[in-house]
C-alpha cells in the first residue's frame, strides 16, 4: 500500500501541474525576469495550497479512503508527505515572492519591487464589479498570506520535531487549520481571476471548498466525533521489568466492533487528549470489553502506571486500520518488534474462537520479556494454533530474512504480516522481496501518527 501513497502524491502533482500549463499556455514570446518570476509565483501557488487542501480532507480521518491506501496509518503517511510538500512550495512561493525587495536592497536591480505575482495578478481593461472587488484586497490578503505564512513554518517545524510532546503536537496542529483558511483567503484574492473559469480554476475551487469545510470541522473538534464511545476502565495489569501496561476498558453501547489488528485513539485525560493505541482483544458484543496494551516509549506512556486506576473514564474512537489479516495465502508469517506484538495478540484471542486452517508462525522480537507476559503469549498461541517463535535479542541475535526462511521452509508461499520499529521492517521487507516474496505478500502496520 505504500506504492499507492506514491501513486497518490503523483497523480496529485502531474495532475495540479498539468492543469497549470494548460491554463497559461500559450506563454509569452518573451520570457523576461519579471515574467518568469511571476509564472513561479503562480505554479508554487497553486500546488502548496492545492496540496493543503487534500492534507486538511485527511485530518478527518475519513474511513472511505482506508482501503485505497491500506488503513489510517497510510492516509497519515500521505497526509505529511502532502504537508511537506505544501510546506516546501510556500517556500518557494515566499521566496519568488520577497526576491525582488531582496535584490533591491542589496543594490543588485533598480526600484520597482512590482506587485509580486505577475501575469496573476494584473488588471484586466474590461473589470467587472467582482474582480475590481478583489483586486482592492490584494494588500491586505498579501500581508495575511505572509503572516500566514509564518506561522506554517512554526507548525510544521514543531509536527516535525519527534521530541516535541505529542499533546502539544496535537493542539499545535489544530492551528494549521487556521493557517490554511487565511491562505485560502490570500489564495482566493490573488488567483488569476480570468483562470477561474477554467479546468485549472474548477479543480482550485473544488479542493479549496473542500479544504475549508474540512478545516472548519477540524477547528469545531468534529473528527472522529460520531466513532467515540466512553468506557470505564475495569482492570490493569502492569509488567514492571517491561514497562508494559495492560489496560481493560468497560465500553458503554455505541461502539460497532473492531476487526483483529485495528487501532484507536483513546482519552483518559482532556488536558493530555487523545493518543492511538492498537487494540489487543478481539470483540464480543455480549461482553463489551476491549484491551490496550502500552509501552513506555515517551512523555506521556512513561507516567500512564501511575496516573491510570481502575474506574477511570475514558474515551474510545475508533476504530481504523486494515492490518487485519485478511487474504488467501496459504499460511502467514507474523512478525511482533516490541510492542508491535500487540496486534497479533488480538488475532490469536479471535482465532481461538474463530479458528482457521491457515498455518500461521508467530516471530516476536524482543530485548526483554517477563515469565508472566512469556506464560500468556504461549498460551494465546496455542489456544490459537499459531507456531510461537521468541526472538530475545541478547540471546538469539537480530531476526532477519535468513532465520525466517530456515524456520519456515515454505515461506514463498506465505504472507507477511509485519508491526514495530520501521527500520526493521524495512531491512526485512527488502530482504524478503530480494530473495522472492511477492511485494503484495508484504503488509507493514506503519504506526506513527505525527
Amino acid at each position: 500500500m505504500l506504492r499507492n501513497i506514491k501513486i497518490s502524491l503523483w497523480i496529485v502533482l502531474v495532475g495540479l501541474t498539468s492543469l497549470w500549463v494548460f491554463a497559461n499556455v500559450p506563454f509569452p514570446d518573451t520570457m523576461s525576469g519579471k515574467t518568469i518570476r511571476g509564472l513561479f509565483i503562480q505554479y508554487s501557488g497553486v500546488i502548496g495550497i492545492g496540496v493543503m487542501s487534500i492534507a486538511m480532507l485527511l485530518a478527518l480521518r475519513p474511513v472511505w479512503l482506508e482501503p485505497i491506501f491500506g488503513g489510517l496509518d497510510k492516509s497519515y503517511r500521505l497526509h505529511k508527505w502532502l504537508g511537506i510538500i505544501g510546506f516546501g512550495a510556500a517556500i518557494f512561493h515566499w521566496v519568488a515572492t520577497k526576491a525582488p525587495h531582496w535584490l533591491s536592497s542589496l543594490g543588485l536591480i533598480e526600484g520597482g519591487h512590482g506587485r509580486g505575482g505577475g501575469g496573476s495578478h494584473l488588471k484586466s481593461n474590461s473589470l467587472n464589479q467582482v474582480q475590481a472587488f478583489f483586486d482592492s484586497l490584494h494588500g491586505p490578503s498579501k500581508i495575511i498570506g505572509e503572516w500566514a505564512f509564518y506561522g506554517l513554518v512554526l507548525l510544521i517545524i514543531l509536527a516535525l520535531i519527534k521530541r516535541f510532546p505529542y499533546r502539544l503536537f496535537a493542539k499545535t496542529h489544530t492551528l494549521i487549520a487556521v493557517v490554511y483558511l487565511a491562505l485560502v483567503f490570500h489564495t482566493v484574492v490573488l488567483f488569476n481571476f480570468t483562470s477561474w473559469t477554467k479546468p485549472l480554476g474548477i479543480v482550485m475551487g473544488f479542493l479549496l471548498i473542500v479544504g475549508v469545510v474540512s478545516a472548519i470541522l477540524v477547528l469545531a473538534q468534529q473528527v472522529g466525533k460520531r466513532r467515540k464511545v466512553e468506557g470505564t476502565i475495569e482492570s490493569q495489569h502492569y509488567f514492571s521489568k517491561m514497562k508494559v501496561l495492560e489496560t481493560l476498558i468497560l465500553l458503554k453501547d455505541g461502539w460497532k466492533g473492531h476487526k483483529s489488528g485495528q487501532f484507536a485513539f483513546v482519552s483518559f485525560d482532556k488536558k493530555e487528549g487523545q493518543h492511538p493505541y492498537t487494540i489487543a482483544s478481539d470483540w464480543d458484543e455480549n461482553n463489551p470489553r476491549i484491551m490496550f496494551i502500552t509501552k513506555a516509549l515517551g512523555d506521556y506512556t512513561n507516567h500512564l502506571p501511575e496516573k491510570l486506576k481502575v474506574g477511570d473514564k475514558a474515551i474510545v474512537e475508533g476504530p481504523y486500520g486494515c492490518f487485519t489479516f485478511t487474504d488467501d495465502a496459504k499460511r502467514q508469517i507474523w512478525i511482533g518488534g516490541g510492542i508491535g506484538i500487540t496486534p497479533f495478540i488480538s488475532r490469536m484471542k479471535y482465532l481461538f474462537h474463530n479458528p482457521k486452517a491457515q498455518p500461521i508462525d508467530l516471530f516476536h522480537c524482543t530485548s526483554e520479556i517477563e515469565p508472566d507476559a512469556l506464560t500468556k503469549l504461549t498460551a494465546d498461541a496455542a489456544a490459537a494454533n499459531v507456531n510461537l517463535h521468541v526472538i530475545i535479542d541478547s540471546r538469539d541475535g537480530k531476526l532477519n530474512g535468513e532465520k525466517i526462511r530456515k524456520l519456515v521452509p515454505d515461506w514463498k508461499s506465505a504472507s507477511v504480516w509485519f508491526c514495530g520499529p520501521i527500520g526493521f521492517g524495512k531491512a526485512l521487507h527488502k530482504d524478503l522481496l530480494k530473495n522472492g516474496l511477492s511485494t503484495k505478500s508484504f503488509h507493514q502496520e506503519l504506526f506513527s501518527m505525527r
